[in-house]
């Protein structure tokens, strides 16, 4: 099984693709794709989109997993993160790639095994449980990472979904 983990963002949307098998994860590939500030909200959506869409090609994914979006401050921020969402939730569909979402908190649990991790534990996991040379950088394609992590380790629970 080809897991494909997505950390959503307008600047920096992070991936990462692990294989699932005989209970063991590989990792496959995982970095970022970056818009700049001076395009314009549809062109970055579009960036992304296509370049999302061009790793989708090559890795060909049985199933994909985002981070929800939990925001309690900025509303701006959450809206184009949403929007970002959307266009993972759209190629997932034009895929039929079955998707799923956890919580920040599940996502570190999975990954550390404490809900309340701050972001160097769960980067340090990641290399250790990967077996990477070093951590993932930036830290949106460690997050991706640890998204696909998560629900590696929630597939054989939950399915296929929840």
């Amino acid at each position: 099984m080809i897991i494909m983990g997505v950390d959503p963002g307008i600047a920096i949307t992070g991936y990462g693709f692990l294989r699932k098998e005989a209970g063991k994860l590989t990792p496959l590939d995982y970095g970022v794709l970056r818009t700049e500030p001076d395009m314009s909200p549809p062109r970055r959506l579009l960036t992304i989109y296509e370049g999302l869409s061009a790793l989708i090609d090559v890795h060909r994914p049985d199933t994909l997993a985002t981070e929800r979006l939990f925001f309690s401050r900025n509303e701006t921020t959450a809206l184009v993160v949403g929007r970002t969402i959307g266009v993972v939730l759209l190629l997932a569909a034009m895929r039929a790639i079955p998707w799923q979402e956890y919580t920040p908190m599940e996502v570190k649990q999975a990954v550390v095994g404490y809900g309340g991790a701050d972001k160097k534990q769960v980067q340090f996991m990641i290399q250790r449980i990967l077996e990477l040379k070093s951590i993932p950088k930036p830290d949106d394609a460690a997050d991706a990472l640890a998204v696909a992590v998560c629900h590696a380790h929630s597939v054989g629970i939950l399915g296929t979904g929840r």
